[in-house]
């Protein structure tokens, strides 16, 4: 896999689940486990995997459905459909639908890594762009907060729902204190829990099996710039400990070393956590609550702000009809009505991936409400032959594939690692020309 990626796996069984999530933590791969259709919904709420994995026997529902209903809001996340023996149709409407690939059960944990090995995985996607979507009162009011903050070094809390722009917003904060500076950020929810002390301090030459040499942590790389800790409410209660040391003192050693570091970065934490309802419940130490909430600011949900939604979405098209190669892009009238009309439960996360979704996959050059908001579900299929349905799997990811790279040949046969001349005759067959 390429450096850096993680994973969501939505699984109910216990052994499957417990025998491939030991794997990642093996192989290094930060990686959540949701259980349930539920359990997943929620996740990919608050995360952006680099892939995704989905069974389609689930307790509370079905992963199709699951999938069906999300896939707008995926924008190019890979995925991978796992099915029992003999639901290859179900498979087929998935990928027609977006999915990238399916597995059959029974599998092995080192078939689903080359599985994962074999899937484009997209580089991470824009957050909000930096100056869009301010105009709101509460916005406006935010801004003048953070330009104020930026003038001292006290740390912040920032607060909201999951994709509401809390990175965005200490980007903003940094951006006017010293842009200049390093800004690290940490997803304190996307690092297995045995890694996170090496992650934050750093670790000398030989502190552990593997430790072939010095590693510089984030509160060294960071500098005298600043050091943004998401989704801070998933931290460990030991690492909760360690960190409130680390704010008190301001020094540090890495593991296995003797020399005291200083922390010289501003601390930005943030969370879509009820942290005052953890501190009651025993799983978040007030100590540091306090440490963290030097200055606690809340970033309002998008459906509050609705004057910011239109410059997002058009902040976005541009950027990723330039990402794909369609700098022609446009959103209709009908596709504007329907964006202002979205209730957003993903907030701008949510913007951004459904945009992505119809530049990639969009027909036409003025993208329609349809684009972003598929009316119906993928239509029913007749019974294909098994041959034939790896063939309409084929041609819909060669067409794909050819939409993320703005049908460049060349670069889309790179991307499927296959020769150009492989990919040609592979389109003239397959009929996936146009």
């Amino acid at each position: 896999m390429s450096a850096g990626p993680s994973l969501l796996l939505i699984e109910d069984d216990p052994v499957l689940g417990g025998s491939l999530t030991q794997r990642l933590r093996l192989e290094g791969v930060p990686h959540w486990w949701a259980r349930s259709a539920a359990e997943g919904e929620a996740l990919l709420r608050r995360h952006r995997p680099s892939l995704i994995v989905c069974d389609m026997q689930l307790p509370d529902g079905s992963g199709e459905a699951l999938l069906m209903r999300l896939m707008p809001e995926l924008g190019a996340i890979p995925v991978l459909v796992v099915t029992a023996y003999g639901e290859v149709a179900q498979a087929v409407r998935l990928l027609r639908a977006g999915a990238d690939d399916y597995l059959e059960k029974p599998f092995t944990a080192q078939h689903l890594l080359e599985k994962l090995r074999s899937l484009p995985v997209p580089p991470e996607p824009p957050s909000a762009p930096a100056e869009a979507g301010w105009r709101a009162p509460t916005m406006r009011r935010l801004s003048e907060q953070l330009d104020r903050l930026a003038r001292v070094g006290s740390s912040v809390l920032l607060t909201g729902e999951s994709g509401a722009g809390k990175e965005v917003a200490a980007q903003r904060l940094h951006a006017r204190g010293g842009a200049d500076r390093p800004f690290i950020a940490m997803n304190c929810a996307a690092i297995p829990a045995e890694l996170m002390e090496s992650e934050i301090f750093g670790h000398e030459r030989g502190a552990f099996t593997g430790a072939t040499q010095r590693h510089q942590g984030f509160a060294e790389r960071a500098g005298e710039g600043t050091l943004f800790l998401d989704e801070v409410g998933e931290l460990a209660p030991n690492l909760q400990g360690k960190l409130l040391r680390l704010l008190q003192e301001r020094r540090f050693t890495r593991v296995g070393g003797r020399e005291v570091l200083s922390l010289r970065a501003r601390v930005v934490a943030a969370t879509n956590i009820d942290l005052r309802a953890r501190m009651a419940e025993g799983l978040f130490r007030e100590d540091l609550y306090y440490r963290l909430a030097v200055v606690e600011l809340h970033l309002p949900p998008l459906r509050e702000r609705a004057e910011d939604v239109p410059e997002l979405a058009e902040a976005f098209l541009r950027h990723f009809a330039a990402a794909f190669g369609r700098p022609e892009l446009t959103l209709s009238t009908a596709a504007l009505e329907a964006v202002l009309r979205h209730d957003w439960p993903g907030n701008v996360r949510e913007l951004r991936n459904r945009i992505e979704r119809a530049a990639v996959l969009g027909a036409r050059n003025e993208l329609d409400a349809d684009d972003l908001f598929p009316g119906r579900e993928a239509e029913e299929i007749q019974p294909l032959t098994l041959a034939e349905a790896r063939d309409a799997a084929e041609r819909e990811h060669i067409r794909r594939a050819l939409a993320r790279c703005g049908g460049r040949i060349a670069e889309a046969a790179q991307l499927l690692g296959v020769s150009r001349t492989t990919m040609w005759e592979r389109m003239r067959r397959l009929g996936a020309e146009g």
